[in-house]
């Protein structure tokens, strides 16, 4: 047995490992990382004020609604302000923190002389040229005014501001940032830029280096729209092509559970799975969310993971960490479950993972994929069916189980099946870390009897 699980660890080193490896250190990989954490203040700042501003939707009672329309409800535009300047402006935050990882990144690597804040603003300088809709009339571009769709010269508005920039603009300010960057680091690989005295102060010389940049964006950017324009679309409508065939992938049941497979595959081979799996849906739950604020329908949508199926961190581990602090056999399980019994309230069970361990271990492998694949669809088929509301608010990753489904649909029903989902996965886990703790007893007093003897 103990062979049989050396040449399989052996297999993943070898063939899997590496090219796993090697895709989640490509340079765009990590730039979209780094803009998906950046933006997570903004999207929880959003969401608690989004919250302030429908209380009387969660707290029905009149006394309550009385009284909050006389004290916090003189405020709710203001609120909602609040909303509009951080989830209602995401694509600006997202795409320009990718610009500027992603530059950074080709800065120190390939020792260019790039200026990250430069490649921000290169970027959003390229998304803004593209945000206006206009169509090819009587033989010229002119700004689409659509008084039906709230259109009017060329930008559609809706409650939040200007459409375009909100969470449906992130993935066409990843591609359209991608294609700026790229553009401003052939400028200055090939030496495409202005030369000005070594007596010029530093900050004046590096503003100049995005002069030539800025107009070979500019141009071909513009001829890209203008292309699609004849053609009678533009590069928002193309990508909407790919973004909405995958969002509409990823809301889906069985999507949910192929994000989570990959999320924890990844874990088993020591990668952080919800770091990159997570990167590439944000642009998808973030949308979601937002539509789901203005009527939309979607399951996947802002935090649902964190609040249906992560119970304790990545294998919806807070169950299995309750066993080991309170009924394990095994002195190694009940000390390690002690320690990480208070971060995995928090969703936090890095102790778990490398101090179980789980990462390559196969005796909890089953487990640590299907624990959370089972929650998941607890909560899933809860949204489905209307028993909970849908998720409209994203919370902190770390709020614990119960208040993190409150939060997320400013429901009760949403924190009673977050609980529900916990229990869910306590119970998948519980026939397994049960025989991996017996088994983990017998070595310990394997041993002990040998010292003793």
């Amino acid at each position: 047995m103990a062979e049989k699980e050396s040449n399989f660890t052996g297999w993943l080193n070898e063939k899997i490992l590496p090219k796993v490896g090697k895709f989640a250190n490509t340079r765009f990989v990590r730039a979209v990382m780094g803009a998906g954490y950046s933006i997570i203040a903004f999207t929880i700042v959003g969401s608690m004020f989004l919250i302030l501003s429908v209380l009387t939707q969660v707290i029905t009672l009149p006394a309550f609604v009385d009284f909050y329309n006389n004290t916090l409800g003189r405020f709710n535009n203001l609120f909602t302000v609040i909303y509009n300047a951080t989830l209602g402006i995401i694509a600006i935050f997202f795409t320009g923190s990718f610009a500027y990882n992603y530059t950074k990144i080709y800065q120190q690597e390939e020792k260019l002389d790039l200026n990250p804040l430069n490649g921000a603003f290169l970027a959003l300088f390229a998304l803004f040229i593209t945000v206006p809709q206009l169509v090819w009339k009587h033989g010229s571009a002119q700004f689409l005014t659509d008084t039906k769709n709230a259109v009017y010269n060329g930008y559609a508005i809706s409650g939040s501001g200007l459409s375009r920039i909100g969470a449906t603009g992130i993935f066409t300010g990843l591609v359209i940032g991608t294609l700026a960057i790229q553009l401003y680091r052939l400028c200055v690989k090939k030496g495409w830029s202005l030369k000005m005295p070594d007596s010029v102060p530093k900050g004046v010389t590096d503003s100049f280096t995005a002069l030539i940049p800025g107009f070979l964006i500019a141009f071909v950017v513009l001829i890209i729209d203008a292309i699609l324009i004849v053609l009678h679309t533009d590069i928002f409508d193309i990508l909407y092509i790919p973004f909405s065939f995958v969002s509409g992938l990823v809301d889906t049941w069985w999507g949910v559970l192929v994000i989570i497979f990959l999320i924890h595959g990844l874990w088993f081979f020591g990668i952080h799975g919800a770091t990159i799996i997570g990167s590439f849906i944000t642009p998808f739950v973030l949308a979601n969310m937002t539509s789901n604020v203005a009527g939309g329908h979607h399951i996947l949508a802002g935090e649902f993971l964190n609040a249906f199926t992560y119970a304790g961190g990545s294998g919806a581990t807070l169950g299995v960490v309750i066993y080991m602090a309170f009924m394990a056999k095994s002195r190694q399980l009940r000390e390690l479950g002690k320690v990480a019994i208070v971060p995995g309230i928090f969703n936090i069970n890095e102790p778990l993972l490398f101090g179980l361990p789980l990462v390559y271990n196969i005796e909890t492998v089953i487990p640590f994929i299907f624990a959370p694949m089972a929650a998941a669809m607890v909560g899933y088929l809860a949204i489905y069916t209307g028993f909970v509301p849908y998720i409209t608010a994203q919370q902190p990753w770390p709020t614990p189980v119960g208040l993190s489904g409150f939060i997320a649909t400013q429901s009760w029903q949403g924190a009673l099946v977050s609980v529900l989902d916990a229990c869910v996965a306590a119970a998948v886990w519980f026939p397994f870390i049960r025989r991996y703790d017996n088994k983990l007893a017998k070595k310990e007093a394997e041993g002990a009897t040998a010292t003793e003897g």
